[in-house]
């Protein structure tokens, strides 16, 4: 009888504890078992959300942190330091690095610059990241100031999905005098699902509880990239990444995951593609050439249109463009191109990028440039004409390349140890005119 009274006194402490955790918010509920929501790891939600995971970890957005991505990592070093230490600082300013506010929100949470200590710091922009950003405030406050990244925002101890989960009538039903206990009404599962509130037990693991809201303002719109894609300065406010001026001037209605999260299958796509992904950049512009015969010259037009509600291209500083324009006789051999290698310098016309400069009018890397040089990208939407004068003596064949490059040339040179993929121009579209010979 007492190992009975034991047992039960137990139980009934055991039974209170649990009931007394499950009523405080999530984030106490966090807390009280040590474990804060932003700590949750992407390998929690892969459980469930397999093919998601899958496509998220091809993200750059999985790759955001100076530990993955080799050419933050090479500007958060040059500006900060080293990734796995504490206490870093930006070094010019002094204060903890505003870079970690998009590139590690988790870290910055916690204001730890150490990336390697926790699953949630290394992952970057993971699931949690985003889907507990509650309401988006703007990127300056009142009086004019930035508040880049996760300050833009209010963040949500619940988990924020585009429509949550709506079982609320069919609780209602369940609760009353329905002899089918709301069955077939709303959305309800008796599937474990820790969105419900309530921890689960899922093939042996413990999955905690992650109770959603529904936020499709937030979760549907672009609200939820301005904060990190809006617009950044650099500490001499020079304007960096501006991609959401960019896309007011566009006068566009078009959201961002339109483009960057389409919808296959019922899912949205989590790989969330960009300058980092050949199909992405495919699809970005319309390229075209025509060539007509004048005499002994052929006149050729290089036709592009970007197909964007930004600048093409758009986001980091670095990213550029260029025209390769050639002529071929009819066995193949180049007779004739715009330029011998990168066209920069000898036929700026072709090159498309936002120059940054020092006092002096010389190129600056991002940090230390003092003002904005040219900016010869294509705005939102344009089209613009290249043209040529070529000499049609032998000509078969006229081919236009463009290329997208994610580092100026000159940066190419200066970061030799990062690897070819990231430095290598990439074919992002072509077109060919083919010359009858007269």
């Amino acid at each position: 009888m007492l190992r009975q009274v034991i047992g039960f006194k137990a139980f009934y402490t055991a039974a209170l504890g649990l009931a007394m955790l499950l009523s405080l918010s999530p984030a106490a509920q966090a807390e009280a078992s040590g474990e804060s929501i932003h700590h949750v790891s992407s390998e929690v939600c892969a459980n469930c959300h397999q093919e998601i995971f899958k496509q998220w970890k091809q993200s750059m957005h999985a790759q955001s942190t100076a530990l993955t991505d080799p050419i933050h990592g090479t500007f958060y070093r040059q500006v900060a330091g080293d990734p796995t230490q504490e206490g870093v600082l930006h070094k010019a300013s002094g204060k903890f690095p505003i870079c970690l506010q998009c590139h590690a929100p988790n870290a910055a949470k916690d204001q730890t610059t150490k990336l390697d200590a926790m699953a949630a710091y290394s992952e970057g922009v993971n699931c949690i990241a985003c889907h507990t950003l509650k309401h988006y405030k703007g990127i300056r406050t009142e009086d004019g100031k930035f508040r880049l990244g996760m300050k833009a925002y209010e963040i949500s101890d619940h988990v924020q999905g585009p429509s949550g989960i709506n079982n609320g009538l069919a609780a209602l039903a369940a609760a009353g005098d329905d002899l089918f206990g709301g069955a077939g009404v709303g959305d309800i599962s008796s599937k474990p699902n820790p969105h419900l509130g309530e921890p689960i037990e899922l093939e042996g693991l413990q999955i905690p509880a992650l109770p959603m809201q529904g936020n499709p303002r937030l979760m549907k719109t672009s609200d939820a990239c301005m904060g990190c894609h809006d617009q950044r300065n650099n500490p001499h406010g020079v304007p960096l990444c501006q991609t959401g001026n960019e896309y007011v001037a566009s006068g566009s209605d078009v959201n961002c995951l339109s483009c960057h999260m389409p919808v296959t299958d019922g899912v949205a796509d989590h790989t969330m593609g960009g300058g980092h992904n050949p199909a992405v950049l495919r699809r970005a512009v319309v390229f075209d050439i025509d060539s007509v015969r004048d005499g002994d010259i052929l006149k050729t037009a290089v036709y592009l249109k970007n197909q964007q509600p930004h600048a093409l291209p758009t986001g980091a500083p670095f990213r550029n463009i260029y025209v390769k324009l050639t002529a071929y006789d009819s066995t193949g051999n180049p007779i004739w191109q715009n330029a011998e290698g990168h066209p920069a310098k000898e036929d700026p016309q072709a090159y498309m990028a936002y120059a940054l400069s020092d006092d002096q009018g010389m190129p600056a890397p991002p940090p230390m440039a003092t003002k904005p040089g040219d900016d010869t990208r294509l705005k939102p939407h344009e089209e613009r004409t290249l043209t040529y004068e070529i000499p049609a003596a032998d000509v078969a064949l006229v081919r236009g390349e463009l290329y997208y490059n994610l580092l100026w040339p000159g940066l190419v040179k200066k970061f030799s140890h990062l690897p070819d993929e990231l430095k290598q121009p990439v074919l992002m579209a072509e077109a060919e005119e083919t010359i009858v010979s007269q």
